[in-house]
């Protein structure tokens, strides 16, 4: 078996149990609750839930769908997100050899899924997720540097401060931008930044060409254009896209626009 694969089938489960703590963390964290405490449970009659019930997407199927105890129906979005983590995750392993990278890319890809069901929800990225992540990823950095781990501070920062400061500017002169969305680009920025900051410029170009895409797509279906449309799905979009494909992207550019 190529051994990308191989790092890919172990990253998968761990992507899975990444996935579940996600759902607890987009129905608790936008609420300002504890994503530890109390134990998962069901909405409307209150049944904790057991740890049968509880395994990622395999529970939701086997329970069609639904509470156990009271046939209260469950979202097909749950078992969606904890899948699309998983895959995410999955694929960080198999696209990144270097052990500091891939990890710091997969838990970095894993936040994508969530905070795009969140926006899209509820029309924010909450501080509780931007500012531990910024942090954390940031201090990562720093830590994988320190091991010739294939990361790069400075080049993280430079990432941070020309993704973000860009959507500072966008967010001062225009109505449509909030603040979440350039929490997201410092974390976007620092992150793939740190890896190169090729990857930096394709998760931006990607957030506008599929921000572009998502406003025609929004205005032909009808929708005020003084509409608020999130922001933050397409920039989850674009810096997925950098993650795996932003390297070859940049040299097909160069290739074929360049001098």
């Amino acid at each position: 078996m190529d051994e990308a694969w191989l790092r890919a089938l172990v990253a998968f489960p761990f992507g899975l149990a990444i996935g579940s703590f996600m759902t607890v963390v987009v129905a608790r964290v936008p609420e300002g609750q504890s994503v530890l405490r109390p134990r998962s449970r069901c909405p409307r009659c209150g049944t904790e839930l057991r740890n049968r019930d509880n395994v990622p997407v395999m529970s939701w199927l086997l329970l069609g769908g639904r509470c156990r105890t009271c046939g209260e129906r469950i979202s097909v979005m749950y078992p969606l997100l904890e899948l699309s983590t998983a895959l995410l995750v999955a694929g960080a392993a198999a696209t990144y050899d270097r052990p500091w990278v891939a990890v710091m890319v997969a838990l970095f890809l894993a936040l994508m899924p969530a905070i795009t069901w969140i926006d899209i929800e509820r029309r924010i990225i909450p501080n509780r997720i931007t500012y531990p992540a910024f942090l954390g990823f940031a201090a990562y950095v720093a830590i994988a540097w320190l091991f010739d781990g294939g990361t790069d501070p400075v080049r993280g920062l430079i990432g941070a401060l020309l993704y973000g400061g860009g959507l500072f500017l966008v967010a001062l002169v225009s109505r449509g931008m909030g603040m979440g969305d350039v929490k997201l680009a410092l974390v976007i920025g620092v992150v793939l930044g740190s890896i190169g900051l090729r990857y930096v410029g394709v998760a931006a170009a990607g957030a506008v060409l599929f921000g572009g895409v998502g406003g025609i797509v929004a205005l032909a279906m009808g929708r005020n254009r003084k509409a608020m449309i999130p922001f933050g799905p397409y920039m989850a979009a674009g810096a997925v896209v950098a993650a795996f494909w932003g390297e070859r992207i940049v040299d097909w550019y160069l290739g074929s626009f360049g001098a």
